[in-house]
């Protein structure tokens, strides 16, 4: 988790770019993972922990529609809890995760299934994970997985018009 918070991280210090997080089944692990990093502090706005389903629309501003229709664990709600973090703590970079840790499938959802999202400024992704393990291995691989997301898109060429270059370039 560690180096793909750092890889992160630098980055966003070489960019001048922020970002804030939204976490569900990962109950502040990927805010945690991030500051743990020496330097975060230029980078990372804030996050929201909105671990019941309410506080996704109350705190992060997810349609309560959708949230109705879908539930919880589902992309789109994803999607929206990034939308909201980016917006609510204006940051350039908003990264989201919600899913199942289990040990107990949830409103008809396996554990396992999780779905991280970054919304940013060239863009938004969700991607759907479907991790095996228990409820730590689940959480960890969450993190590790968003912050990969997040890596991904701040390491494109087109990013803020700069190309791409350092570690982790493709």
């Amino acid at each position: 988790m560690g180096s793909a918070a750092a890889g992160v991280v630098h980055r966003l210090t070489d960019l001048r770019e922020t970002v804030a997080t939204v976490e569900s089944l990962t109950g502040g692990l990927l805010a945690a993972t991030i500051v743990d990093i020496a330097g975060a502090s230029a980078v990372y706005r804030g996050g929201l922990v909105v671990y019941a389903t309410e506080l996704k629309e109350r705190l992060a501003g997810v349609p309560a529609e959708l949230l109705a229709e879908r539930g919880p664990v589902d992309p789109d709600v994803a999607l929206a809890l990034a939308e909201g973090g980016r917006r609510r703590c204006g940051a350039d970079w908003g990264l989201a995760t919600t899913g199942v840790a289990g040990p107990e499938p949830q409103d008809g959802k396996s554990v396992g299934l999780v779905f991280v999202a970054v919304a940013g400024p060239h863009g938004t992704e969700v991607r759907q994970l479907d991790l095996d393990g228990g409820r730590e291995h689940i959480r960890t691989a969450a993190v590790t997985e968003a912050l990969r997301l997040l890596e991904d898109h701040v390491q494109a060429p087109d990013s803020a018009g700069m190309p791409a270059v350092g570690p982790g370039h493709r």
